[in-house]
């Protein structure tokens, strides 16, 4: 009977049956006439999440926002600047929900033999929002603007290895210093969106390739965007008329926002909430597992922190079952004080898992001869959900061992670019990277502007250049294995928990997707969803 039923709506649906002949037939059935009502609403909505639909204005509402930020995508660190950058730019590739490359200012590449030189095929025909034709003088410029120290991008570190970069006819080539198979996925880093003369003149400028032009922006309150009738890929995004972000780094206005119906979708639910949220009758709680992670970062040149043995107390103390329990309310995974999980291929399962133990975190603090001053851990509501108990759960471990470890509460504005990356100890998440080689190149290369652990080990580095020029993929796992257990003993990265990636979706909001590349799809939801009653 339920198939009969389901076919049924199907025709109902495609007009092939009137509404009235339904509940009719669905009578017969024995099933009653608010049931059937109910069936054929809930078949509507679903037609509507299926089919995209263009039109109406698309509201999402987003942490991760201060009133210093701005359009350059050299300097976006967190997400409500991500999510703009997705509105209104592109990168050369892009990677798919199930790890694909997707092809944006590229249409294809090739790679010589020893993967040394990569050539990018680049669209043509594709504007700009100024009305300019995107060009491979464009990818050129931005790519060196990139590469250039005092863009101050967080993509130098990944732009490292290139030893030359030119243009050749419709061709953007790339010659790599030693060979590298992944060197497509290095170029779906989101800093890298193509500019018009590779944004060197203005860089927050916000033109680019992307489905929408910006048309306010607020810093740390809204940003509004406007679909462009002329996108090049408007069979696949830029659905919503307009689009619209509000910032809203405190959870509980975050999910008030979703509930009163204010924004169609919000980035970092609340694990405490997330059931609760879950039940509401015109939303959903999407999560998906990924490379993303919250953490504790010192600064390994800089007192205490200097000292492996203050390090490794404070990596013992730490309670990562508790965190994970209380805190992501089972919505993740322990870490291990690396940066790399089993989401990522070349992952090694078999280093050892470090435990909770008071005893051994009491033995390094004793070793290390620390004073016994206060050790200032700075934190913020905004720095991950759950923020601020995570580091109070530390606070009390570690007391535990006699460390005495110090909280500090920091606002959410100029958290990203007032604390993170600036002071010697904080609390702070990463979303991971594609593959390994990138995410070591983003944060732990010695010249890397994202280093935020002040991790530089030149045996590291070297390492790292040899995994990039391995093309043997079980001697490749190798060098990766050993990079991450030397990060795990001597690193300034305390990585207690893998979240995953946890958002609020309105019912009226079609063609979401579970993409664990990073939250709110990846960033996208903006771009590739719609408003199913627009």
């Amino acid at each position: 009977m339920n198939e009969q039923l389901k076919a049924m709506t199907g025709q109902v649906t495609k007009g092939l049956m009137t509404r009235r002949e339904f509940v009719g037939r669905a009578a017969a059935l024995g099933v009653t006439a608010a049931v059937a009502n109910t069936m054929l609403a809930d078949s509507a909505r679903a037609e509507s999440h299926s089919t995209p639909k263009r039109g109406g204005m698309l509201k999402i509402g987003s942490s991760g926002g201060e009133s210093t930020n701005t359009q350059d995508p050299a300097l976006t660190a967190s997400e409500v600047p991500l999510n703009n950058l997705r509105c209104w730019g592109e990168t050369l590739v892009d990677e798919t929900a199930n790890g694909e490359l997707d092809f944006r200012m590229a249409e294809s590449v090739e790679a010589s033999a020893d993967a040394k030189t990569w050539t990018f095929k680049i669209r043509k025909g594709v504007p700009f929002s100024n009305g300019k034709d995107m060009t491979p003088e464009d990818v050129l410029l931005t790519m060196q603007r990139h590469s250039n120290e005092d863009s101050q991008s967080g993509a130098l570190g990944i732009m490292k290895g290139i030893a030359n970069m030119k243009v050749d006819g419709d061709n953007f080539v790339v010659e790599l210093e030693t060979a590298n198979a992944d060197l497509p996925f290095l170029m779906t880093d989101y800093h890298l969106m193509i500019q018009p003369g590779g944004g060197i003149d203005n860089p927050g400028a916000a033109i680019g390739t992307g489905p929408y032009t910006l048309e306010i922006d607020e810093p740390g309150v809204r940003h509004a965007f406007k679909r462009r009738e002329d996108y090049w890929d408007s069979e696949n995004r830029g659905w919503a008329d307009e689009v619209e972000q509000l910032v809203l780094n405190d959870a509980t206005a975050r999910t008030a926002a979703l509930q009163s119906g204010q924004v169609h979708a919000i980035n970092r639910v609340d694990p405490k909430v997330a059931a609760l949220l879950d039940r509401a009758p015109n939303l959903s709680v999407q999560s998906v597992a990924g490379r993303g992670h919250y953490v504790f970062i010192a600064h390994v040149d800089t007192a205490p922190f200097n000292n492996n043995d203050v390090m490794l107390a404070l990596k013992y103390a730490i309670d990562r079952e508790e965190m994970v329990d209380k805190i992501l309310r089972g919505y993740g995974t322990i870490g291990n004080d690396m940066p790399i999980n089993a989401a990522y291929p070349l992952f090694d399962d078999t280093i050892p898992q470090r435990e909770h133990s008071i005893e051994k975190a009491k033995e390094h603090y004793a070793k290390s001869g620390h004073d016994g001053s206060p050790i200032i851990l700075r934190v913020a509501d905004g720095a991950f959900p759950g923020a601020v108990d995570a580091a109070s759960l530390f606070q009390e471990s570690a007391k535990a061992a006699g460390i005495p470890l110090e909280i500090k509460r920091e606002p959410n504005d100029g958290y990203w670019s007032e604390v993170w990356n600036v002071q010697p100890f904080c609390a702070s998440y990463w979303g991971g990277r594609p593959v390994q080689d990138q995410m070591y190149s983003t944060a732990y290369l010695s010249t890397a502007d994202w280093n935020d652990t002040r991790w530089k080990r030149p045996e590291f580095d070297a390492m790292l250049n040899a995994a990039k020029a391995e093309l043997d993929t079980a001697k490749r796992k190798e060098i990766y294995s050993k990079m991450g257990r030397m990060l795990n003993e001597e690193g300034g990265l305390i990585l207690p928990m893998f979240n995953d990636f946890v958002s609020g979706v309105s019912n009226n909001l079609g063609g979401w997707i579970a993409d664990g590349n990073g939250g709110m799809m990846n960033n996208k939801a903006a771009i590739k969803c719609w408003v199913a009653d627009a």
